[in-house]
């Protein structure tokens, strides 16, 4: 019993949390993102920017610890959410805690978060820009002013990431340091990941499409069949009146044929 309470105690410290929690992912993506796209901020706004984002980043650990000592089964409670331990433990994950954002679109269209294609689309969708954001922002951060960099705008930036997730690669822009080769690693992960789900769900739909119309053609076939076993019912009892109104022993109607007397008269 107590661990249910407990675990009742997590799930409303969740719900209350969760909107604060988005406003303070979307407040990080600002901290991280100003600095990267504007390199001659002034010193002022660059500290503000970096002393917010260690603020934010603190939200997001007392908020992991705060889960954490309000469930019965911690090993469970962290062994189900590696993403959130992420989050605290590896900086460059942080901004992944926008992911919360992709519930507000579900919400928006319900009609497709009542399937699970929909849900998929929707979490799927939202994760790849989220991904090529992020990882167009830590890409052009660890390549600007590197001897050799081609990656020196946020738009090539971006490029980059789109032709990377894609697993394209059309080679014309890549990193060429170890942080920059880093974050290409985890974003051809991604991409294989992301890929794989579209394909996934992409066939199930079609699956379900196929099983769809053969289970429409089964029910025409299944139709056509009553109605001819009706037809054959019914002309069945056709014959049977005809046949009892014909009186016993009736063979049935003759064919019609020369009388003997008139064959006999003949001859």
């Amino acid at each position: 019993m107590a661990g249910l309470q407990d675990d009742a105690r997590r799930r409303r410290w969740e719900r209350r949390a969760e909107w604060p929690l988005t406003a303070a992912a979307i407040l990080y993506l600002v901290a991280y993102a100003v600095p990267i796209l504007e390199p001659g901020l002034a010193t002022a706004w660059a500290t503000t920017a970096h002393v917010s984002g260690w603020l934010l980043w603190a939200v997001f650990a007392v908020d992991l610890a705060v889960r954490l000592v309000l469930s019965e089964d911690r090993g469970a409670f962290l062994r189900g959410h590696p993403l959130d331990v992420a989050v605290v433990v590896l900086p460059l994950l942080r901004p992944l805690r926008l992911l919360r954002l992709i519930t507000l679109l579900s919400v928006l269209n319900r009609h497709a978060a009542d399937s699970l294609r929909g849900r998929v689309a929707v979490y799927v969708g939202g994760a790849t820009v989220l991904v090529v954001v992020v990882a167009g922002l830590a890409v052009l951060d660890a390549e600007r002013g590197a001897p050799g960099a081609l990656i020196e705008t946020y738009p090539d930036a971006v490029w980059w990431a789109l032709t990377t997730i894609s697993t394209v690669g059309y080679g014309d822009l890549y990193p060429v340091t170890d942080s920059g080769r880093g974050v290409a690693v985890g974003l051809m992960v991604a991409g294989v990941a992301l890929l794989g789900t579209v394909t996934a769900s992409l066939a199930s739909w079609l699956i379900d499409r196929v099983r769809d119309v053969e289970v429409e053609q089964q029910a025409a076939t299944r139709g056509d069949v009553h109605a001819l076993q009706a037809q054959v019912a019914a002309l069945r009892e056709e014959l049977a009146a005809a046949r009892a109104a014909s009186g016993p022993g009736s063979a049935g109607p003759v064919a019609p044929g020369p009388e003997r007397g008139q064959g006999r008269g003949s001859r």
